[in-house]
């Protein structure tokens, strides 16, 4: 993961400025930084997003295709995520430097959507044990600046939510043999439930107090961090634990409040962002670098 060097005596003031619940951008303990979300950015995918936390840049692309079902989930279609660390989000990347951070980050994104409850899978089902449709998740990371898991959980919430699958109808003849026929209407797709979905709200341990969206520079004042997978319910779907430093029941307990405090509004902001700018409709003015 990239990180920054500072001094002791900026390490210092970060920590005593968080104490005071007074950030150095100004923000408070539990504040996010300004995020831009905009989706249906890549033509030739399925559903797309990008979305801009901080200094944090994160392009997700969509992709479905048609496939078998796995053996243990007959009746489901699955999802396959993909962690591409670009050498242009920082030096650290370059050849197979961001290699690792990909598995990581990919890991993560399986565990959390390894719940029923996250997406509908048997929406995806064609026709049991034989087709099904699979999800490809492609996550590029173009700029790095801190609280990469938080940003890259937004993005995938927001590709999926633009995603659009084909209609499709099972033709059976009179020998058995089944055809599958989509449909040509554009229009006529079908749209994944997102409302389930978890988000990760990442709690960066500073001194005796916890951060949300924390920055580099507070990332590199932080020992230990946990990864609080939250729906828009409030509910918690599963936790990581991540650095050297450890942390104690009671800072446990306080950081998953704090995760479902704030993870429920990051959920209600990112859902009125998303249908605002779908009833835009496709004349909405694209303001991204692919715009």
């Amino acid at each position: 993961m990239a990180s920054v060097a500072l001094s002791e005596a900026e390490k210092v003031y970060i920590v005593h400025g968080v104490q005071e619940d007074l950030r150095v951008d100004g923000r408070g303990c539990e504040d996010y930084r300004y995020v831009e979300v905009e989706t249906d950015v890549v033509s030739n995918t399925s559903g797309s997003a990008r979305v801009k936390l901080g200094h944090t840049d994160i392009l997700v692309g969509v992709k479905a295709e048609m496939g078998t079902p796995k053996l243990e989930k007959p009746n489901e279609g699955y999802l396959e995520f993909f962690v591409d660390c670009s050498a242009n989000a920082t030096p650290e990347f370059e050849g197979r430097g961001g290699d690792d951070l990909g598995t990581e980050i990919a890991n993560t994104l399986y565990r959390i959507f390894n719940n029923k409850s996250s997406v509908d899978l048997k929406s995806l089902c064609i026709s049991p044990r034989e087709h099904c449709w699979i999800l490809y998740v492609d996550v590029l990371l173009l700029e790095c600046g801190g609280n990469l898991f938080d940003t890259i959980c937004i993005a995938v919430k927001a590709a999926l939510f633009n995603t659009r699958i084909p209609r499709v109808r099972v033709l059976e003849d009179e020998e058995g043999s089944k055809d599958i026929e989509l449909s040509d209407d554009p229009y006529d797709c079908i749209r994944l439930s997102v409302e389930n979905v978890p988000c990760i709200v990442t709690l960066c341990k500073i001194g005796y107090r916890h951060v949300v969206d924390a920055t580099l520079q507070e990332e590199a004042c932080s020992l230990a961090s946990l990864l609080v997978s939250v729906t828009s319910t409030g509910v918690v779907t599963c936790m990581r634990k991540v650095g050297k430093g450890s942390l104690d029941p009671e800072s446990i307990f306080e950081m998953m409040e704090t995760g479902k405090r704030v993870g429920k509004v990051l959920h209600a902001s990112l859902q009125s962002v998303l249908h605002k700018e779908e009833s835009l409709g496709p004349k909405r003015q694209k303001v991204g670098f692919l715009g």
